[in-house]
């Protein structure tokens, strides 16, 4: 990084040019510094320089759902280089009437992914409690900001069924829950991201093959289901790393002086 501020060699020259004295002369005592260093970084810490935007987790965040949020806004209908309305055609083209209903379950199945995983002993980011809280926040924020855009475009769906096609619904869920499968697990294996976004992918191509969905509703959809997930994380503030739940609950026999016997369960949560 080039510094902001020059060195005066202006002064440094015309001292290096100064007549050298033949005589000793005593040496003068140092400088008195009068300047007050109250406030100059008092207790010592180092300062951490702040990082460029773009490598801000807040970049990285948002910059691959704006690109297929604005690729799918940018396509609807006949709009685009390859519009909606072209893509189509070549679906059409290439499978007829088929019709399938697997997307309606492979939506969900980055999460039994993730739900299998754990089960077989591989170790999450997080905590099953935290694991939990962000799946419910990334629902909710999904299923909120969905429906809402629906109601506002009012796009119609390639089969003429309604004016709800503007985002996919099951494409946003599908990348939603593959995006936590790969935050959750990408730190043990990078191939649990990359099977959860097979799966959702396939979601988005069945559900324009089913002529239920543009492209415009595919792209844009992937790109609100990721969004989600990442603003979930962005906004949980439990701490990441804690021990998983089932290690701070206790249930320990108790007994009450008139009430009879009974089991006291305790939770203490890592700090």
């Amino acid at each position: 990084m080039i510094s902001r501020f020059l060195l005066p060699l202006a002064f440094v020259l015309s001292l290096a040019e100064a007549p050298q004295r033949a005589t000793a002369q005593t040496p003068l005592p140092p400088a008195t510094d009068t300047v007050p260093h109250k406030y100059e970084n008092p207790s010592g810490v180092v300062t951490s320089t702040k990082k460029p935007f773009f490598k801000s987790k807040g970049f990285r965040a948002v910059i691959v759902p704006a690109v297929l949020i604005g690729y799918g806004a940018s396509t609807i209908n006949g709009n685009g280089f390859y519009s909606s309305y072209d893509a189509n055609k070549d679906i059409r083209r290439a499978f007829g009437s088929y019709r399938s209903r697997i997307d309606d379950y492979l939506q969900w199945s980055p999460f039994f992914e993730l739900g299998g995983v754990l089960l077989a002993g591989v170790e999450s980011r997080n905590d099953r409690l935290n694991l939990g809280l962000v799946i419910l926040k990334s629902e909710a924020i999904i299923y909120s900001s969905a429906f809402i855009v629906k109601k506002l475009t009012r796009v119609q769906r390639p089969d003429g069924s309604d004016k709800l096609s503007f985002p996919s619904g099951h494409t946003a869920q599908a990348f939603l829950a593959a995006s936590i499968v790969h935050t959750e697990l990408r730190d043990k294996s990078q191939w649990y991201g990359v099977g959860a976004y097979t799966i959702a992918t396939s979601v988005a191509a069945f559900r324009m093959i089913n002529n239920k969905h543009w492209q415009s509703d595919v792209f844009a959809g992937a790109g609100m289901g990721i969004l989600s997930a990442h603003l979930a994380y962005l906004s949980h503030r439990n701490r990441w790393g804690r021990k998983p739940i089932g290690r701070d609950v206790g249930i320990v026999p108790t007994w009450i002086p008139g009430g009879g016997t009974g089991l006291l369960l305790s939770w203490h949560p890592s700090k």
